[in-house]
């Protein structure tokens, strides 16, 4: 169940990229349709214009970038990392104001972004289910050593339980819980919160 206010995000023009990515690529991609408007309400509901500046990983088509925009968020203050090409293409000129990076997840946090300020939220669509423990630890570390203190990472999952085992979220000092529910995406969806127990190191990100 969605407890957030809605917003309306267009799709339509989502939909023939979206394919032709997937079957260039299914495993990378790892979903049968794009990120439905209920999906991207629900991800973006607790980010408001004071969260800027926002990370969003695994952007796609820019589904949940459109329902940051309309959230408050400036397009200036996102950095959207994408690695599919054709993805990227399309979003930079889709938001051309946006710092959209190719670059591996994985990399995040050896990237100097935003001049030091620290991020407010971090909005994920990367299949973090169909990655090794160890891409998952790098991407979650690398996040949270651009994330102030009190700043949340955003992710969704088909599955029926947080995609990040509990002993990945136990050594990064991690914890998650589940927002909502999004029924009407295709197949339906859970949003998780995960928020820091207490502060991660730079060291921690690298290792």
């Amino acid at each position: 169940m969605m407890r957030c206010n809605s917003l309306k995000t267009a799709t339509a023009s989502d939909v023939v990229p979206f394919l032709r990515a997937w079957f260039s690529n299914p495993l990378r991609v790892s979903a049968i349709a794009p990120s439905s408007p209920a999906l991207a309400d629900l991800i973006t509901c607790e980010i408001t214009a004071r969260s800027a500046p926002v990370i969003e990983l695994g952007a796609g088509t820019g589904v949940f970038t459109r329902a940051l925009l309309r959230r408050g968020v400036a397009e200036r203050d996102l950095t959207i990392v994408e690695l599919g090409a054709d993805f990227v293409a399309m979003l930079r000129a889709r938001f051309p104001e946006a710092r959209v990076l190719s670059v591996d997840a994985t990399r995040l946090g050896q990237l100097g972004l935003f001049e030091g300020r620290p991020v407010g939220a971090v909005v994920s669509g990367l299949p973090l289910l169909s990655m090794s423990p160890r891409k998952v630890m790098a991407i979650l570390a690398g996040a949270f050593v651009h994330m102030r203190p009190g700043a949340a990472f955003y992710q969704f999952t088909y599955g029926p339980r947080c995609p990040i085992p509990r002993p990945i979220l136990d050594r990064l000092g991690l914890k998650a819980v589940r927002i909502g529910r999004a029924m009407l995406n295709v197949p339906p969806a859970a949003v998780y919160r995960i928020t820091r127990r207490h502060q991660l190191s730079r060291t921690a990100a690298h290792a």
